[in-house]
């Protein structure tokens, strides 16, 4: 099965920039992480996404012509900041891979991947 694993986190904590003490250290769990999906045949995609601050939001509602809005449409405490598309046997196991993603703050979301039948 294909699960979506959805990595929320505070934009204003300060993580290390590249060249800082610490900012190795940092990198280094991340890409043991990767490699340890990719080695365990798990990983289909992932990415970090740009800042909330470059976001566009096109709102959309019953009977009205879509809204395009600067910024995310929603203000929360944790932003979505990144993805992993994993393949997992079940649930459990993909828990299991999304406890050991390396963000220091912050909640992830593991989602089944709704395949539809007619989607090409």
């Amino acid at each position: 099965m294909e699960y979506m694993i959805l990595i929320h986190g505070d934009e204003n904590y300060e993580q290390p920039a590249p060249g800082d003490p610490g900012f190795d250290e940092m990198m280094k769990a991340w890409t043991t992480y990767n490699q340890t999906l990719i080695d365990g045949g798990h990983w289909l995609s992932g990415a970090m996404l740009a800042p909330t601050t470059t976001a566009t939001t096109v709102r959309k509602s019953y009977n009205g012509a879509p809204a395009i809005v600067d910024g995310p449409f929603a203000e929360t405490k944790e932003q979505l900041g990144g993805y992993y598309l994993i393949s997992a046997k079940d649930l459990d196991e993909a828990i299991a891979l999304a406890t050991d993603i390396p963000i220091p703050v912050g909640s992830i979301e593991v989602r089944p991947v709704a395949l539809m039948a007619n989607a090409g």
